[in-house]
């Protein structure tokens, strides 16, 4: 078991960035799955980005391609998402999520970390 903590939001300027910190407790964190996911005002949550438990095979939403980099410190139970390029849309409320290696879905959630791009 897992669980995350985000950090690092905040208000920027349309073509800023800024970094996004998880810090995730737990003794087994090198065997979960790590992904962020974002949800918008008035619009469903939305997948963002994943890093397999490996450190290999990072996954991105096609908006965020060439803008938004995932990495992991499996020693330091860390996650991070480097997000460049930053556009209004991508406004939203992000949130953290850890999946066992085991399972399908993603089970655990951290409370989330507002971002803000102004125009």
């Amino acid at each position: 078991q897992v669980q995350p903590v985000e950090s690092g939001g905040g208000l920027v300027q349309a073509g800023g960035s800024l970094r996004l910190s998880c810090a995730a407790s737990g003794s087994t964190f090198r065997y979960f799955h790590m992904a962020w996911f974002r949800q918008a005002p008035g619009k469903e949550r939305e997948f963002v980005a994943a890093m397999r438990w490996s450190n290999s095979s990072p996954t991105y939403a096609d908006f965020v391609k060439g803008r938004f980099t995932i990495s992991r410190d499996n020693a330091k139970n860390m996650v991070y998402l480097q997000m460049n390029g930053l556009k209004p849309e991508d406004t939203a409320v992000y949130y953290c999520a850890a999946r066992h290696i085991s399972t399908t879905s993603y089970d655990y959630w951290g409370q989330g970390t507002q971002v803000t791009v102004s125009s």
